[in-house]
């Protein structure tokens, strides 16, 4: 009997290490500050609707999250260092459709899209908007398709970066519409946008959270957005596939972390998302930018997130779409 209390006691005492260790990186919130990744340049979508989420997330938790813009190849900078990133729940990444499902199709990145993270929930969806300069004269998506195959080469579109969503919508309308329209990559929405804005670029697939104040002042004019029906805030606007049916290219940002992130933590940070997501006024402050917040579990973004990576590499291959 002594003997057996004896080595129960020295097993438990063996294991304590571990169980602290254990306990210690599933604390929640974590103890030191939680950071949110987003792999654009301030002043863009991404940027926008992280930074009402962590506002009211850190409200919830009790603990400041901070927003940490890391611009660069589309994205793919950001969530390579969230892939070699703690893994003790202190570090959130706010990842998107280029760099998870599209970007390594074609150049090479810093992490495996499905194999380096861990879904949490989906956070926001959106189309893109089509827009071009009001100085270009052009007013319809007809006027643009025209004039591009009046001048093969010549007329261009910014994007957010070598395997963006907003790269990839160029490229789909090029193939659907059999026109050479020429890709101008960006570290972001923001930069994109001003070059759009001062002329230096003839158009572009914006974010809706970053084009609509100028769209509302005239200075940029909306031609067609990207998803398959017309979003609430540009009832008037047609939607791409109206005029090439089958044309999809819809945005979405989701929270991921490390793969080697404990389930706990992640199960506790899907639910504190979800609830900030269906918050009245998180979800009107992002749909004020052109954004649906659109929380779940996590296993339904790790499948969501699969069927795009394929999809995405299909449509790729196919049609033999490259960075440049």
């Amino acid at each position: 009997m002594q003997r057996r209390t004896w080595l129960t006691a020295a097993a438990f005492v063996a294991g304590a290490p571990f169980a602290l260790s254990a306990a210690h990186a599933q604390d929640f919130p974590p103890k030191k500050a939680v950071t949110m990744v987003v792999g654009f340049a301030a002043g863009g979508s991404a940027d926008i609707a992280a930074r009402v989420i962590a506002k009211k997330l850190g409200e919830n938790i009790g603990q400041t999250v901070v927003v940490d813009n890391k611009p660069g190849a589309g994205g793919n900078v950001a969530h390579a260092q969230v892939a070699n990133g703690p893994s003790d729940g202190s570090m959130l990444l706010f990842g998107s459709i280029g760099p998870l499902s599209i970007a390594p199709h074609f150049m090479k990145v810093g992490y495996d899209p499905l194999k380096s993270f861990a879904p949490i929930t989906m956070g926001v969806t959106f189309p893109n908007v089509l827009v071009t300069p009001a100085s270009t004269g052009i007013k319809t998506l007809a006027d643009y398709v025209a004039k591009a195959k009046r001048e093969p080469g010549k007329l261009d579109f910014a994007s957010t970066g070598p395997g963006s969503a907003s790269h990839l919508a160029g490229e789909l309308l090029n193939d659907i519409a059999k026109i050479d329209t020429v890709h101008v990559p960006y570290k972001g929405g923001a930069p994109a946008l001003q070059d759009v804005l001062g002329g230096r670029v003839a158009s572009f697939y914006a974010a809706p959270p970053t084009a609509l104040p100028h769209i509302e002042s005239g200075k940029l004019i909306p031609l067609a957005t990207t998803g398959l029906t017309r979003p609430a805030y540009l009832p008037n606007v047609p939607t791409v596939a109206e005029t090439y049916p089958g044309f999809n290219a819809t945005n979405w940002y989701a929270f991921v972390a490390s793969s080697k992130t404990p389930k706990p933590l992640l199960d506790r940070w899907n639910a504190e998302l979800v609830k900030v997501l269906n918050t009245p006024e998180v979800r009107d402050n992002l749909l004020k930018h052109g954004q649906t917040a659109a929380p779940g579990t996590r296993d339904e973004l790790a499948k969501f997130m699969a069927s795009e990576y394929e999809k995405w590499g299909r449509i790729i291959t196919e049609r033999k779409i490259t960075a440049d």
